[in-house]
């Protein structure tokens, strides 16, 4: 798979939905994580990420605006120990309860369908950064209709074990606009990490849609000791 810049694949695409990238810093020293989330309704772009404890949740900006808070309002990022979750839903609450369970991730999300938001189904995409003993390895995941068929349900893991330096994968939940919304096709997107967290923070949030974009988190994690450094960013200040 070829090695893609994620700056342009953010640039290209006016309407990715919400992305997750995973992966390595080129010193190898750090695992990296970035979560963003876009919208096109004014309910979807009435959000800011918040920290909440070791992770974060989404809170409306101006709660006399919030319509329906079922789909935009949730956890998108928990720590369990030495796993740190990331998801584009609530199912972030299903993967931590599962695993505190012994659950492994792909068990934790067979209770779990896409959202139920027809006609765009949109996929419920989600990760896992596990480090441990100062090794890494992570996983992506994502759920989604087959051929936009609300009684189908598509699962595809992906796990990578001593990711490579420099580089990571990106899984979004659209392929572009439309309408209805096409869903992400394929296996999680090769792409570049480079810089630090301030660098890389900002060359992610300078490539999204000025228009669309909402919110965006990133976390840089120390493999050997496990201490981390976050950044957000909201559109809305």
């Amino acid at each position: 798979m070829k090695l893609l810049s994620l700056a342009e694949e953010l640039k290209s695409n006016s309407y990715p939905g919400r992305g997750i990238v995973l992966g390595k810093s080129k010193d190898g020293k750090t695992a990296v994580a970035a979560y963003f989330i876009m919208g096109r309704s004014s309910n979807s772009r009435n959000r800011v990420f918040v920290e909440d404890g070791e992770g974060i949740r989404t809170q409306a900006f101006d709660p006399d605006k919030l319509e329906d808070p079922s789909l935009i309002i949730y956890s998108p990022v928990r720590v369990l120990g030495n796993k740190t979750i990331v998801t584009n839903g609530d199912q972030t609450d299903t993967i931590y309860e599962g695993m505190d369970k012994q659950m492994t991730f792909e068990q934790s999300l067979r209770s779990r369908t896409f959202e139920p938001d027809g006609p765009n189904y949109t996929p419920r995409i989600s990760g896992v950064m596990h480090i441990e003993g100062g090794n890494y390895n992570f996983a992506l995941s994502i759920l989604k209709s087959s051929d936009q068929n609300p009684e189908s349900c598509s699962r595809f893991t992906y796990a990578y074990e001593t990711p490579i330096c420099g580089e990571g994968r990106f899984i979004h939940t659209y392929m572009g606009d439309g309408n209805p919304l096409p869903s992400f096709e394929g296996e999680p997107k090769r792409v570049e990490i480079d810089g630090d967290i301030d660098s890389f923070t900002n060359m992610v949030w300078e490539n999204l849609n000025e228009d669309n974009k909402v919110s965006l988190f990133v976390r840089f994690i120390d493999i050997a000791t496990g201490t981390y450094e976050t950044r957000i960013i909201n559109k809305n200040q």
